[in-house]
């Protein structure tokens, strides 16, 4: 199964705490978001391997974005 992991918000990337190949469990953070000087982490819902990253530091994200894929 194939979860695609999208920005929910307009956002800068602050941290990438996983990398392709990784293994994560539901409730893993993905990335780290810094929006109206707040810090969001995006969690991964279900438990999988990143196979994609779309995001790097210092991107900046729009609502909808593709942040990583888990297969």
């Amino acid at each position: 199964m194939t979860e695609v992991v999208h920005a929910e918000m307009v956002a800068n990337v602050a941290e990438v705490n996983v990398k392709v190949g990784d293994r994560v469990e539901a409730g893993a953070p993905l990335v780290l978001l810094e929006s109206m000087k707040m810090e969001i982490p995006v969690l991964c819902e279900t438990a999988g391997t990143i196979s994609e990253i779309h995001v790097a530091p210092g991107d900046v994200i729009q609502e909808g974005d593709v942040i990583a894929v888990l297969g």
